[in-house]
């Protein structure tokens, strides 16, 4: 009902950045949650970032201070802003939002996937 078009993925060499972006592609009615996970290959699947409608946040250990989630809620968009990228980052990386499409429509959906690559 609610797809999520993510963007902004790609290779870049250790100590580059990446914005990720993910747009729903219809109005929200009301957003609980919006966040980003990631799987590298073989591996299992780990929550990045979240951000509430209160605009609370929470990062996983592995990125504090060097990822910053953010939302555009006129835009029905969430960011993931990566600095100072480490191999280890490398993953596919997947956005998640929750929340409701109408009064009476909950929904959890995920982005696609996009692929980051920190390589020299």
């Amino acid at each position: 009902q609610v797809q999520l078009v993510e963007s902004g993925g790609g290779l870049v060499q250790p100590g580059g950045s990446l914005r990720l972006s993910c747009a729903a592609s219809r109005s929200i009615f009301s957003i609980n949650t919006m966040g980003w996970h990631r799987q590298a290959p073989g591996k299992e699947r780990e929550l990045v970032a979240t951000i509430t409608s209160g605009a609370s946040t929470n990062y996983a250990d592995s990125v504090k201070g060097r990822f910053t989630i953010s939302r555009d809620n006129a835009e029905n968009t969430v960011y993931l802003q990566m600095n100072s990228l480490k191999p280890e980052d490398t993953a596919v990386y997947y956005c998640n939002i929750v929340g409701y499409i109408s009064a009476l429509v909950p929904m959890d959906y995920w982005g696609q996937g996009t692929q980051v690559t920190v390589s020299s």
